[in-house]
């Protein structure tokens, strides 16, 4: 029986940057459910229907991006230019007892661009198919919680989206491929019965090979699902290189993090905070696990969250091909009657150069 490190290896050549890469990652919605008392188990809430109904609000945002796409897809891991003149934000929304908010209208949000209001020009709300890629951490110290990690991913899988697309990275003192993209829930459950942990943890090599190999992916919605225990101490690439690689990406990053109150390195007790930057600066979350019973819930409340999000396009009134950080910000006029809620998005995107 082979072991990870019987494995193809990959470890990618170090690199201190990349180009712009487009806000591009269409994010849609599926119809709510009713809101029940526990929000682990069913997440949806559904807001009320709002007093004038959205007009001419395409249904799906992806054709938008269509001309900007096509000459990435020309090149197999060339970066997405901002050719044309589209920002696509992914955009979740959550209330006080952290279940989604479904049924909001376009008229509900407000995009910011450096403080400047823009003009929504369009939003979808479809449960279009995603690329996503797992990093499920294989270093000793997760060797108890190995089989309840394994299972969590199975799950989260086997209630994705049938058009998804998998990969999975394994890691511990370097990353490998454990399994190339594929739709097969059976090809990565047999792969996956036969890893087994060890050694140290190089979660930032990991992380920015996951990044990396996104670039192969066929769809335009693209996510990262990280699952580990700790920080890193083998690693690499650093902390910058990782955080400035997602921040040119378009990927969002989600964590489930198995972490020890009582860790006793500098690396596991940064190991959170890093996890909850990286997620938040992509508009995804990290979801921390208190009970290793929960953590098949977690995973499935992922796959739930993947497919219940709406995307949000705007041209920018800044048309300036400068190369430079623009922040992005989302707000909410919901209608009345809802609780306060907690919108989850991309902070920013670069310009163009070109």
């Amino acid at each position: 029986m082979r072991t990870l490190m019987d494995r193809r290896n990959f470890f990618p050549r170090r690199r201190c940057g990349f180009g712009l890469a487009l806000l591009a990652a269409g994010l849609w919605l599926a119809p709510g459910a009713p809101a029940q008392d526990d929000p682990l188990n069913n997440p949806h809430v559904t807001a009320p229907p709002a007093a004038t109904p959205a007009t001419g609000a395409p249904k799906g945002a992806e054709p938008a991006a269509a001309t900007g796409a096509a000459a990435a897809q020309a090149r197999p891991g060339a970066l997405i230019r901002m050719n044309v003149n589209l920002v696509l934000i992914p955009v979740t929304v959550t209330d006080p007892m952290n279940r989604l908010v479904t049924g909001l209208e376009k008229e509900d949000f407000q995009v910011y661009e450096n403080n400047a209001a823009q003009k929504i020009s369009s939003f979808a709300s479809e449960d279009a198919p995603v690329s996503i890629g797992i990093i499920f951490d294989l270093s000793g110290s997760m060797t108890s919680k190995l089989m309840r990690a394994r299972d969590s991913i199975l799950r989260f899988i086997k209630t994705a989206n049938p058009e998804d697309e998998f990969f999975v990275i394994g890691f511990n003192d370097r990353p490998e491929l454990i399994e190339d993209f594929t739709s097969s829930t059976e090809d990565i459950e047999a792969r996956l019965t036969t890893v087994r942990s060890g050694h140290r943890t190089a979660l930032l090599d990991a992380i920015y090979y996951g990044v990396e190999k996104m670039k192969e992916a066929k769809h335009q919605r693209k996510a990262l699902l990280v699952v580990s225990d700790g920080g890193d101490n083998r690693s690499r690439y650093t902390e910058g290189e990782v955080r400035s690689q997602v921040r040119e990406a378009d990927v969002e990053i989600y964590c489930i993090g198995i972490f020890d109150p009582y860790a006793a390195t500098p690396e596991e007790r940064t190991g959170p905070s890093l996890l909850n930057d990286l997620s938040e600066e992509t508009g995804g979350r990290l979801y921390r696990v208190d009970d290793l019973a929960e953590m098949g819930d977690i995973a499935e409340k992922i796959s739930t969250e993947l497919r219940n999000q709406y995307v949000i396009g705007y041209r920018p009134k800044n048309l300036s091909h400068d190369g430079k950080w623009r922040k992005v910000k989302v707000k909410l006029n919901p209608p009345p009657g809802l609780p306060p809620l907690t919108v989850h998005a991309r902070t920013g995107y670069y310009a163009p150069l070109q």
